[in-house]
């Protein structure tokens, strides 16, 4: 009994996820996503009245500094100011953080998926089809139909990317019965659709 106990632990150990050696201390998971935007309350429209989110928890602002705060903080033009900064919540995911900032030399054009900081948020939704007639019900810019993949590890994806008014990439994405990946992986990626799994 005590060799086939030791023969189980053995494989056990095989096949459990690797302990992490170096890991940030009480790192539970991703807390919000913050976006910079040329018009807070045009931003907060849009992500309120035409994706759903919920309204701001809170709004703060302006900060502005007469030292370099900004810069050794931030990383950004010490004379650069945030008029204002909400903070709101879209259903079951990561809070969004939207900045309306101004400062001298600001790049006022939105990266492309491509560029070095490009970015996307992606919402995940049951129904791609009524999702897309939705947005385009809203004269939301879509990029393209809805990509179906069948093959390698995103098969069982749905992708359709969309751009908000100020020119910000978000896609859509649904995966009503999983992904292939999941069928082999030692630990599954978090899903709003199953956020306990």
């Amino acid at each position: 009994m005590r060799r086939l106990l030791a023969s189980v632990a053995v494989l056990a150990s095989l096949f459990a996820p690797a302990a992490r050696a170096d890991q940030l201390p009480g790192m539970r998971g991703m807390d919000h996503v913050g976006l910079t935007v040329p018009d807070l309350a045009r931003a907060i429209a849009f992500m309120t009245d035409v994706l759903g989110c919920s309204q701001p928890s809170y709004v703060v602002g302006p900060f502005k500094f007469n030292d370099d705060w900004m810069q050794v903080h931030l990383n950004v033009d010490p004379r650069a100011e945030i008029a204002k900064i909400a903070m709101i919540r879209c259903n079951n995911g990561s809070n969004v953080e939207l900045f309306q900032y101004s400062a001298a030399g600001q790049n006022r054009t939105e990266p492309r998926n491509s560029d070095i900081g490009g970015h996307h948020l992606a919402f995940y939704v049951d129904d791609m089809a009524a999702a897309v007639a939705y947005l385009k019900g809203k004269g939301v810019r879509l990029l393209g139909d809805p990509t179906p993949f069948q093959e390698g590890p995103i098969g069982g994806e749905t992708i359709d990317y969309f751009l908000t008014p100020w020119g910000a990439q978000m896609e859509l994405v649904s995966y009503p019965h999983g992904m292939n990946y999941e069928k082999g992986a030692a630990q599954k990626l978090w899903t709003p659709k199953d956020p306990g799994h």
